[in-house]
């Protein structure tokens, strides 16, 4: 008998439904027509014991116990799990053959893989388990994931790239929780001080944008137009390029702030000739934009629709499972596989067929256009969010579901338009030893373009040549004041834990981290997200996010490095190379727990001082730091929340 195991009951139903009939239910799983057995988890079956179960010591809170680390880690069920798991542990020693089809992640390949240790499958069995890599519940495309099975083996270093996060989280939250709140609790807090490796950067970047936006103080600028006309009376205006002679006279953005400069410089030009020094005309193109990962499509959703990176990813949940629309939605991948490009015509046909807006686009598309995004050495365990080929009109879908499948299937028709078409002029004009540069951009062609609603507007120059003489009517000062950065939106905030080297302090650090993950993960920066806001660290205004003064005192109090990215950044490029093969578990762990050490030493160190300007009163977040975020937004978010 061969066992299928899914991760969660839908993924089952839908692998069930491409084998063979007739099925017949049973308690916790699906019998098939030819004798194998489709069962799931409900996600996480197992979690990590209690320190206490470690040793009953641990029960009460105490400096002298930290840091706590386990010899040998042991996981259990849960009263909510406890029967599936007993139902899996049967039929995994009754299977002759297992595969493993959790969903094609980090998190999904240790979820199944620790029911499969933890049942006791040694030797061959272990050896010869198959995975199946399931990216989209059509049946169609679920037989075609089941004709094409790996080793599970193959993956192995994917597992433990997520046992080792598991437990580093584990080891970082538990133990810093703990020692915190004791001196927290010292200063006559009530609370307790929860601390997370990703949540307390997070939190703390929210927290100095506010800082820097309250004790910003906006000062001039000054900028030099130049009003220009060509032999035939043409007009148009440049701008001044200060020299590095100016320098002393600029700010560290390159901005003129001496006012009598710039008018010196206008004065000086007004009603004197001027010469093009260099003049470069070019055709340009831009390519079409990438099919999104999750956090694209949460950037994307939240700027044009403002919903929440949870709201998408809620509806992009039950778009992959409920209604089988999409593609499996928490990839960090923007690619394709290069045989996917097979199946184009079926996908856009879907599309048309969903939704009539999208008509025009389909019919419009060009199927022979095979861009970047096909790329088979950037795709592995997932590929990017597309439609799928399945036909369901959207008009039974609420309006966030119709708006999420519309971009999805927006951005994938743009795959089979050509470039968008440029002409792009640069000019440089000298006017008495000084130079102006003027600039226009105008359409060729839409391209891809022609599928968004927002258009860039076209803009001239006279047809200029090296060497042309030109007439500078006056020169013109104009007056700007610097802005304040802005406060954080959902969209800034999701696109800054996808970009997090460019809050990264240390140079060497900020290079290497420009191509990694960023803060978080695609599967868990909606759910850490939320939890600040649960935890009330976090508000919004409007569109607008900010830390509470619960949150901002909480920054304040901690050591500068733990609320900064620098540290959660450097372990997500260590995991990322856990999952290539080219660090060990041990080589990741082991320094973590000797620094872990250092900090709790330096925090009994510092003493409750250190958190001395907390609020008295409480904060909202009382329980344990193993309080898991179990509020179910959709029927898969539970199993993979965790406190980070």
């Amino acid at each position: 008998m061969k066992l299928y195991i899914a991760e969660k009951p839908s993924l089952a139903r839908a692998i069930a439904e491409s084998l063979p009939r007739p099925h017949r239910k049973a308690d916790g799983c699906i019998h098939v027509g030819n004798g194998d057995v489709v069962s799931w988890c409900i996600g996480h079956l197992l979690t990590q014991v209690d320190p206490e179960a470690y040793d009953p010591i641990y029960k009460k809170w105490q400096f002298e116990h930290l840091p706590i680390i386990p010899e040998k880690w042991k996981l259990k069920s849960t009263p909510r799990t406890s029967k599936q798991l007993a139902i899996l542990k049967k039929l995994i020693k009754q299977a002759d053959q297992l595969v493993h089809v959790g969903d094609p992640d980090r998190e999904g390949q240790l979820l199944v893989d620790e029911v499969i240790h933890f049942s006791g499958v040694k030797g061959k069995k272990l050896q010869q388990t198959e995975r199946c890599l399931v990216s989209d519940l059509t049946t169609n495309a679920v037989k075609r994931s089941l004709q094409q099975l790996r080793s599970n083996q193959d993956f192995v270093a994917l597992s433990t790239s997520a046992l080792a996060r598991t437990r580093a989280d584990w080891l970082y939250g538990l133990n810093l929780t703990r020692v915190y709140t004791l001196q927290a609790q010292k200063s006559g807090y009530k609370g307790v001080i929860s601390v997370g490796r990703v949540q307390t950067p997070l939190l703390g970047l929210v927290a100095r944008r506010d800082e820097q936006i309250e004790a910003f103080v906006s000062k001039p600028f000054y900028e030099v137009l130049a009003h220009l006309k060509t032999e035939t009376n043409e007009p148009f205006t440049a701008k001044w390029k200060p020299s590095p002679a100016c320098e002393k006279y600029q700010d560290e953005e390159g901005r003129v702030v001496v006012k009598g400069l710039a008018e010196n410089v206008a004065q000086r030009i007004t009603g004197e000739p001027g010469v093009v020094s260099a003049f470069n005309a070019k055709d340009k193109k831009q390519i079409a934009p990438l099919p999104y990962n999750l956090s694209a499509l949460q950037i994307d959703a939240a700027k044009r629709f403002h919903y929440s990176a949870q709201q998408v990813l809620d509806s992009c949940q039950a778009l992959y499972e409920r209604h089988k629309l999409i593609t499996y939605p928490r990839s960090d991948s923007r690619y394709l596989p290069r045989n996917h490009h097979g199946q184009a015509k079926a996908v856009t046909q879907a599309i048309a067929n969903n939704d009539n807006n999208l008509q025009s686009a389909v019919s419009n598309a060009d199927l022979s256009i095979k861009g970047r995004a096909w790329n088979d050495q950037k795709v592995d365990a997932h590929h990017a969010i597309i439609p799928t080929d399945s036909s369901k009109s959207l008009a039974g879908l609420d309006a966030m579901s119709q708006n999420i499948y519309r971009l999805v299937a927006n951005q994938y028709l743009m795959q089979f338009y050509p470039d968008y078409r440029y002409a792009e002029c640069i000019a440089e004009i000298e006017i008495n030893g000084g130079l102006f540069i003027a600039k226009a951009k105008s359409k060729i062609s839409d391209g891809w373009k022609q599928l968004i609603d927002k258009q860039e507007k076209d803009t001239y120059l006279p047809t200029l040549k090296k060497g042309q003489q030109l007439a500078c009517e006056k020169g013109e000062v104009v007056e700007k004041n610097t802005q304040p950065p802005a406060y954080f939106t959902d969209a800034t905030l999701l696109a800054a834990m996808s970009n997090i080297a460019r809050f990264v302090k240390d140079p060497s650090l900020k290079t290497v981290l420009k191509e990694t993950d960023g803060l978080g993960t695609e599967a868990t920066r909606a759910g850490i997200i939320e939890l600040l806001f649960k935890r009330q660290f976090l508000k919004r205004t409007g569109k607008v996010i900010q830390a509470t003064e619960v949150g901002r005192k909480l920054i304040q109090s901690l050591p500068e490095t733990l609320t900064l990215p620098d540290m959660t950044a450097q372990w997500e490029m260590q995991l990322n190379a856990i999952s290539e093969k080219q660090q060990s578990y041990n080589g990741f762990v082991l320094p973590l727990q000797a620094q872990l050490t250092k900090v709790i030493e330096q925090a009994i160190i510092d003493g409750p001082q250190a958190l001395r300007d907390l609020p008295i009163t409480a904060s909202p977040f009382k329980k344990s730091y193993r309080k898991k975020s179990t509020t179910k937004k959709s029927s898969y978010s539970k199993a993979k929340k965790t406190t980070k």
